[in-house]
Order: structure tokens, then sequence, then C-alpha cells
């Protein structure tokens, strides 16, 4: 081979692998969006897988959604102690009443063994039992008669007036408007169940505008109370917030609640965060202490701050089962340990934990948090066709930074045992409402979505300070809400 033979071969294997490298130049322009589908499709089915694992007791799921399949763990920790009563425990049992209503006597009106008539022999009390009923329900019909009266001295007629409750020729009176609002707010039977208790009960026969118009009319009433329990709230030590969302007229809107262990307030807004909480007025008033979730728009008001423990508990069994860290396990763990202490130590009467112990239960906190940082997966290095900003972390690392920046508002009932462990208050006071929405599905106008808060908010209240619902209620339709008692919580 002669070198101009050799040198036009190699020019020839220079260009075939010029023509190479273009076409793989081309091939990897075309696999880099492709790569990067990939991987935003793995992100996308481990989202999806997450979310499928997620249930009740490691997330806010309801447990109305975990099915009919028997979950794996229990937050609760068996007592030890057997079902039922506990010795010592006082059982509560049908009691008689001194003053009977009405006394029937059962006595004999033949001898038993000799068959003498015993009608005329006086006898004596052996035995008594008592049987509690209700008399006939019916409605009491009070007529009420405007007389005109001819003054002997002018001769002139004068009338007289009706109360001013009585405003039209046949009505319903203030029990009855109150039983009917107690079975639609408070019991939350729908408007045609209301319509057929009553009719069952009493034998009314009232209309669904009927129904409705009352409940406007107590929540109108009550307008003034529900302003003064927000106001209470605002100056109490300790309160509770929570928000839970909320159908009107079919979009999705936010119900709040502020509360203590004595009152219940409860309002609607389109906003789930700070804006909400800054018209509703409650929160930038508050000096206290205040029991809530990990929800940011809490942080932005001036006072102390409590983490609610039960959804720690549920977010660290999450990242226990989901990412398969022990260390939130651990601290699952160590919160179901302090929360028991806790207890111990206020049944011992103490209002603080003692220093040795606080010291040991602090350091425990932060041994754990150590070792999660250290189980932690170095970050993903950054694919340079993804834009500049936060880099997304995974759900076990927002977790233990969430209890790194607040570790002081998480152990702070290690300094004040008054601090309650878990913000169930809140959640307590919202179930209502949530059981309303699984019943009527929405609100179907913003006007009785302010109605239920009302109502809601003065009924509960009451039942928290030893009044029944009827009787709160029958009070409001006389004109003269039941005034909300107060006290330092």
């Amino acid at each position: 081979m002669t070198q101009e033979e050799e040198l036009q071969g190699l020019r020839e294997e220079l260009q075939a692998a010029r023509e190479e490298n273009r076409l793989l130049k081309a091939l990897v322009g075309e696999l880099l969006p492709l790569r990067e589908e990939v991987v935003g499709l793995k992100e996308q089915v481990k989202h999806l897988e997450d979310r499928l694992a997620k249930n009740s007791q490691t997330s806010s799921k309801p447990p109305s959604s975990d099915g009919l399949a028997r979950l794996p763990r229990a937050t609760r920790r068996p007592s030890g102690k057997a079902p039922g009563g506990q010795p010592g425990h006082r059982g509560h049992t049908l009691m008689m009443v001194e003053t009977p209503d009405e006394v029937i006597s059962h006595r004999p009106a033949v001898c038993r063994h000799c068959q003498q008539p015993l009608t005329s022999v006086a006898g004596e009390l052996a035995d008594r039992r008592q049987v509690l009923d209700l008399p006939e329900i019916r409605l009491l019909v009070q007529e009420h008669q405007i007389e005109a009266v001819c003054c002997p001295n002018c001769q002139r007629i004068s009338h007289g007036t009706f109360p001013t409750s009585v405003s039209a020729p046949v009505q319903y009176g203030p029990t009855v408007q109150a039983l009917a609002v107690s079975l639609h707010q408070g019991q939350l039977l729908p408007v045609a169940r209301t319509r057929q208790a009553l009719a069952a009960i009493c034998g009314c026969q009232i209309s669904e505008g009927s129904l409705v118009q009352w409940c406007e009319l107590a929540a109108e009433r009550l307008a003034p109370t529900v302003e003064r329990i927000a106001d209470l709230i605002a100056r109490s030590g300790l309160q509770h917030g929570d928000e839970t969302g909320i159908r009107v007229y079919g979009m999705l809107h936010w119900l709040h609640v502020n509360c203590t262990r004595q009152l219940t307030h409860l309002t609607w807004h389109s906003s789930r965060g700070r804006d909400a909480m800054d018209e509703i007025g409650i929160w930038p008033r508050f000096a206290g202490r205040g029991m809530h979730d990990r929800l940011a728009s809490y942080d932005a008001y001036d006072c102390a701050h409590s983490i609610c423990g039960a959804h720690l508990l549920r977010d660290c069994a999450g990242v226990a089962d989901e990412a398969q860290q022990g260390w939130a396990a651990e601290m699952h763990d160590f919160l179901l340990d302090l929360h028991e202490a806790c207890k111990e130590w206020r049944a011992l009467q103490l209002t603080s934990v003692p220093a040795i112990e606080r010291d040991e239960w602090v350091t425990r906190y932060f041994e754990i948090l150590a070792s999660g940082y250290a189980a932690q997966p170095p970050p993903p290095v950054p694919s340079p066709l993804k834009q500049k900003g936060r880099r997304k972390q995974s759900k076990a690392k927002n977790l233990l930074d969430a209890l790194l920046s607040r570790a002081h508002q998480v152990l702070a009932l290690l300094d004040d045992l008054s601090i309650p462990f878990t913000n169930n208050q809140a959640e307590r006071d919202l179930r209502m409402a949530k059981v309303q929405q699984k019943i009527a599905g929405t609100f179907r106008s913003a006007t009785g979505a302010t109605t239920f808060c009302r109502i809601r908010s003065y009924l509960s209240t009451m039942q928290k300070q030893g009044h029944t619902m009827l009787s709160a209620l029958v009070a409001v339709f006389h004109s003269t809400p039941l005034p909300v008692a107060w006290g330092p919580e």
C-alpha cells in the first residue's frame, strides 16, 4: 500500500468517526429529555406509592378511608388493664327520687292463705319500685286574648296589647323552635328528617322555610354572644387552633376553630392561612400559648407556640413505614414515652419536670435527631436542565428540619406540665362540622355556613359549661341567650 492510499484510508476513517460522533451527539440530545422524563415518572410513581401507603395512623387521613384491612401498627399503647370498669370506679345507675309525681299502690284484695277480705284492713309499705317514663308529649296551646275595657270616667274604650313575641294569629312557641333548631343544628338531622321527627314527637307540621327561618333568627341573636366568645379566647392563657376544608356552594372553603376547654369559636373563610386568621381577629390579639399543627401561618403571631404531639406521631410513623428509617420509630417511641411520663408527673401535682430528668429528655431528643441526620442519604446531583431554586427534600429530611427548628415547641411541656400533649381539643370541636359535611355534602349558601358556625359555637360552649343544648336554645328564642362564663385557662 502506497503512502497516498494509507493517507486516504485515514481520511475516510476520520470522516466516519466524525459522522459517528455527530450521530452520538444527536442521540444524546434526544436521550436527555427522555432521561428527565423517566426521572419525573419515577418520582410520580414514588409519590403515588407513598399516597397509597398512607393511612389514618401515618397521616391526617380519616379512619373511614382505611378500608377493611386491619392496620398493623397502633399508636396507643396497651395499658395492661382488663377491659371495663376498673377497681375503685364508682358506677352510675338509676336512682330513686324522694318525691315521685304519681304513686300507685298495689295491695291484696283477700288473704292469700284463708281468702279473708282485706278491703277494710290498713296496710303498711313493704317495698317500692319506680318507673321513669315520659308523659304524653303534645302541643300546649296558649290563646292570647285582647280585652277592650270601657273607662267609667271618660267612657272611652282601651284595648290590651299582645306580647312582642306573639306576632302572628297562630305561631309556634320558643320551646318548639328550640327543639327544631336543636335537632337540625345540634343533632345534625337533615331538614326533611327534622320535620318528620317533630311530627312524630309532638305533632308539629312545620315547613322547610320555617325551620330555616328559625335557624337564621337564632344565628342573628347569637352574633353578640359569638363575638364575646372570640374576645374571651383572645384573652385566655392557652388556646387550640385548627382548620379543615368544607364546601360552600360546592367550592372549597376553610372552617377555622379557636377554642379552649370552656369556649369554642367557629367561623369559615375562603382562605386557609394568615389572611383568614387576620380577618377572624383572634390570633393577632392573642398573647398566651397556642397549640396547633405545623402550618407555617401560625408562626407569624407573637405568642408562645406548642406543636401537637399527635401530628408528630403520625408523621414519624409515616416516615418509619415508608422510608424505613429507624430514627423515626425511635422518635415515635420517644414522644409516647414523654407523654406517659408527663401524665405521671402531673399526677404527682408537679408543675414542671425536675431539672435532672428534663436534661435527660432533652439529650435523648437531640441524640435521635443527630442519628436521623446521619442516616440521610447525600442529596442528588442537580440536573443541568432544571431551573435554579430551592432543592426539593425528602419527607424524612423535612420532618427532621421541623423537629430541630421547633424543638422548643415540642419540648415546652417539660417546663410547663399544664400544656397538653395534643391538639385534640380543636379536633373534637371540628368533628361535628365534618359530620355535617358527610350528611349534607356542602353548605348551599354563605348564610347557611355562617348560621351553622354561630349556632355550633354557642352550643359547644354551653355544653362545655354544663348546659344542655335544648335549654340553651330555649333561652335564645326567649331573646336572652345564656351568658358565657369565663375563667383563666
